[in-house]
């Protein structure tokens, strides 16, 4: 009976791993739920099959909860998309699904990594500046209705 409530009171842990053309359209529906404007399936698509692309997704049983998708161009990555299911954040899944993306970018030959965020983001800033990132510069007006991104960047290895 124990093990029972045990495990029912247990925290879920992701499974994180690399992503698939087949995750396309979970990965556009939660970006979807995440973004103003979200990108299509048949984005996710072309971009999941680019050998230049990198992306990474957290799921729970069958459920994708995260995911993380870095474009690679001469030494350097730039993390194009992040996103938790608004139902999980918060709960510290963003942090492994980063940690791994930005291991198998080094692996890549990956020496520095760039993103964007907005200056407002609270929990990903925080999150960014708890993984190494810094701010290397501002783009004043970038997201829809003037906010303003701040451009963060994490040298690897």
């Amino acid at each position: 009976m124990m093990n029972f409530v045990t495990r029912l009171l247990a925290r879920p842990e992701p499974i994180v791993s690399e992503a698939r053309e087949r995750d396309a359209a979970a990965i556009s529906a939660l970006h979807a739920v995440s973004f103003q404007r979200g990108w299509t399936e048949d984005e996710f698509q072309r971009l999941l099959l680019d050998r230049n692309v990198v992306c990474h997704r957290a799921t729970i049983g069958r459920t994708l909860i995260g995911f993380i998708l870095s474009r690679l161009t001469a030494g350097e990555a730039e993390i194009l998309s992040v996103a938790i299911g608004p139902n999980w954040r918060g709960r510290g899944f963003a942090r492994p699904l980063l940690d791994l993306h930005l291991r198998r970018l080094a692996g890549l030959g990956a020496r520095a990594v760039f993103l964007e965020v907005g200056e407002h983001n609270a929990p990903a800033s925080r999150l960014y500046r708890m993984a190494g990132f810094y701010e290397v510069g501002r783009r004043q007006g970038y997201y829809d209705g003037g906010a303003t991104a701040l451009v963060l960047r994490r040298d690897l290895g």
